[in-house]
């Protein structure tokens, strides 16, 4: 089926153009090599942080804590490490959003610039550049916000520095002294300075794409699966860079971690420290209220049973205090629907229940007993409440004192000894790669579209007949290079001859297949009606008269009389192939200038005679149909045995049709790759409209390809038996 994949004619194309696809891997592997050995190396830096889990929250409050504590996942970790919070206080410290680099060309100017200082970092806070020739650092550069990302140009002129901005001087300063501009918005302070010829550039990034490009240089992933361990990693051209870049990002994510860790006991003691003044005061009230009441009543005795009372009433009053703190803590973390929340709740209440039975025993003693009772609880409640907020505010200084936080690093940063870009054996091999599938995608992609014939079975599925296929002939393409290389230079000229092939290289596979078709065509025209043989073809450029006239070369050496005629009286040259002139032929004689024996002229071969195209005509095609024209071919039939036509192409114009109808036999010659399928179908279907049977197709300029190198075998044979 025609929609089938032909893999042999697949395979027949990689063949074809082997050279083409082995050159073009060849090319891009070099391409690749040579970017992998001229491109800046990059290295990786690593290091190893642990995540513990802790058991956090303030003392006092342990049997809450699992309720409310909630572990700090790696995940959550991760997305702490890679945020502004983080990141933005690293481009703080290293200056990271100050870039200086030479000023190079875009794209290409940094291949081949490797890093020549690879351990070079400059000092602590300052942003800096160092080669072979030059060595700045920068202690400080500012600019206002709408020239953020904007390029600056530091130079040397009169042994200082000067900072250019879109080729206007901002200003310039002895190191040592800053830089700043009228309006003094713009600053520069450099640290040190070893200038070489190259300028600077110099650009203050926004604050967000400085941490997008750190955050795009760092690699953070937990080591496993839920295991607590962090692998840090980021990569750059600079070792010691990229080193002191992840060494600050651990230290600056372990300090915000003890910081955090410590935020619960500091606003505990915030807390704390409020309450205290409040409960003293209650305290010393309390103190003074009871002693009053003692020197009024003097002295009151209370029972053991009494005591007992007041013991339980104290502890009460101070374990709702107690909760009331909590609960302080818990409602800052969490509503009143969470488990933890509701616990608290029904532990007051239970405790409120049990202090509202003690009451009740309360109002049964003596009203004395009861008052006394009443300011005893009072103080003692508040001085247990006083000394338990005492001791809580101790722990929490000393725990927010010696908290250490949940992360601790492992391993420091640590830079791998080889780059690991550029990859050169993976380069290479994908540049290989890419080469190769690149190129065969292009021969496959010109095959689908080139619709051109590529062998006889294309003609022969559609039922038209091959008579013969022709190879392309290598003595031919030197011919026409030259013809090209004449044209280029405008030297050709209309009288140059061109050398007959059949004559000048007889044993030429082309001229082998002329001869199979010369022996094809004597069977052919036994049963025509008349002796002429008409050869056309769809479009120009496909060989006809190179056909036609090295087929009436080869038909006069078997000794018959040929006479062939150049009836394409627009761009007819067959002239050149015989060394004839062009001064009267079939135009002329057309038009009535002169007659046939003026016209019939002989040529550098016995028993083949040429009839030129003539002079240039206006009307080409109504001279056709004039009655002389059919005169010309009788008279012709009459004299030689094979009378043949070379025409105009049928698709751009009607001459070949009309000179058909004269022609007892016809071909249409093709060219391989060229003309197409449907190209042909359509020149025939025009033939059959004007009544012009085409006996067969001639598929000239074959190419030997893997796929069709079968129809060389018979010509090869020929040659070599020559």
């Amino acid at each position: 089926m025609a929609d089938e994949i032909d893999l042999q004619r697949l395979w027949g194309l990689l063949v074809d153009y082997r050279w083409l696809i082995i050159g073009t891997t060849l090319i891009a592997l070099c391409l690749g090599v040579a970017y992998s050995l001229m491109a800046i190396p990059i290295y990786k830096a690593d290091a190893l942080l642990q995540v513990e889990d802790k058991q956090g929250g303030v003392p006092g409050f342990s049997e809450l804590n699992e309720l409310f504590t909630e572990e700090s996942s790696a995940d959550a970790e991760i997305q702490i490490i890679r945020s502004r919070m983080v990141l933005g206080e690293i481009i703080d410290q290293l200056q990271l959003d100050i870039k200086v680099e030479p000023d190079r060309l875009p794209l290409i100017g940094g291949i081949g610039a490797a890093d020549p200082a690879p351990e070079f970092v400059p000092k602590p806070l300052f942003a800096g550049y160092r080669d072979n020739e030059t060595f700045v650092t920068i202690k400080s550069f500012q600019v206002p916000e709408n020239l953020e990302g904007e390029l600056f140009t530091l130079v040397e002129e009169n042994g200082q520095p000067a900072l250019y901005f879109d080729e206007q001087k901002v200003g310039s300063a002895p190191l040592g002294t800053v830089i700043t501009s009228e309006d003094k918005r713009i600053t520069l302070e450099l640290g040190e300075w070893d200038y070489g010829e190259e300028p600077l550039t110099l650009v203050h990034q926004t604050r967000a794409e400085a941490v997008n490009q750190l955050r795009g240089r760092l690699s953070v992933s937990e080591q496993g699966k839920a295991t607590g361990i962090i692998a840090l990693s980021i990569t750059g051209p600079n070792k010691a860079r990229i080193r002191a870049i992840l060494d600050a990002i651990s230290e600056t994510y372990l300090l915000q971690n003890i910081k955090r860790m410590s935020a619960e006991a500091e606003n505990s003691l915030d807390f704390l420290d409020e309450q205290l003044p409040e409960i003293k005061e209650k305290l010393n009230g309390a103190e003074e209220k009871l002693n009053a009441y003692r020197l009024k009543s003097e002295s009151v005795d209370l029972s053991l049973e009494t005591q007992s009372v007041l013991e339980r009433l104290v502890a009460i009053e101070a374990k709702i205090n107690e909760l009331k703190i909590k609960e302080s803590e818990v409602s800052a973390r969490f509503t009143r629907e969470h488990p933890a929340y509701r616990t608290l709740i029904q532990q007051r209440g239970s405790l409120i229940q049990e202090k509202d039975e003690l009451n009740k025993q309360i109002k049964q003693l003596p009203e004395t007993q009861q008052e006394v009772l009443r300011l005893m609880r009072d103080v003692e409640v508040n001085q247990e409440i006083y000394v338990g907020l005492l001791n809580k505010v101790q722990e929490l200084r000393i725990m927010k004192a010696g908290t250490v936080g949940s992360v601790r690093i492992i391993d420091k940063a640590l830079v791998q000894p080889e780059p690991v870009k550029p990859q050169k054996s993976l380069i290479a091999i994908l540049a290989a790669m890419l080469g190769g599938m690149g190129s065969v995608g292009v021969v496959l992609l010109k095959a689908a579209f080139n619709r051109g014939i590529e062998s006889p079975e294309q003609l022969e599925e559609q039922g038209i007949s091959v008579y013969a296929s022709i190879p392309l002939s290598e003595h031919q393409q030197k011919v026409d290079r030259l013809e090209a290389l004449k044209r280029r230079r405008k030297r050709k000229k209309d009288k140059d001859p061109i050398p007959l092939l059949t004559l000048s290289d007889p044993n030429d596979l082309a001229v082998e297949a002329l001869r199979s078709l010369r022996t094809s065509l004597h069977f052919a025209m036994m049963e025509a009606s008349n002796k002429v043989l008409m050869v056309s073809g769809p479009s120009p450029g496909v060989g006809k008269s190179f056909v036609s006239a090295n087929l009436g070369a080869v038909l006069a050496q078997t000794g018959q009389k040929v006479v062939v005629v150049d009836a394409d009286m627009r761009k007819g040259h067959m002239h050149r192939f015989f060394e004839n002139n062009n001064d009267a032929g079939l135009s002329d004689y057309l038009s009535g200038q002169v007659e046939q024996d003026a016209i019939v002229q002989s040529t550098q071969m016995e028993h083949l005679a040429f009839i030129s195209r003539g002079q240039v005509p206006p009307n080409p095609s109504e001279l056709l149909m004039h009655d002389r024209f059919k005169a010309l071919m009788e008279s012709l039939s009459a004299q030689y045995d094979i009378v043949l036509v070379d025409t105009p192409p049928i698709l751009a114009v009607t001459d070949a049709a009309i000179v058909g109808q004269l022609a007892g036999s016809s071909l249409i010659v093709t060219r391989f790759g060229v003309n197409s399928v449907k190209e042909v179908d359509i020149s025939l279907t025009r033939f059959a409209q004007n009544n012009v049977e085409i006996k067969g197709a001639i598929l000239n300029c074959m190419e030997r390809r893997a796929s069709n190198e079968y129809g060389y075998y018979a010509y090869e044979y020929g040659k070599s038996s020559n």
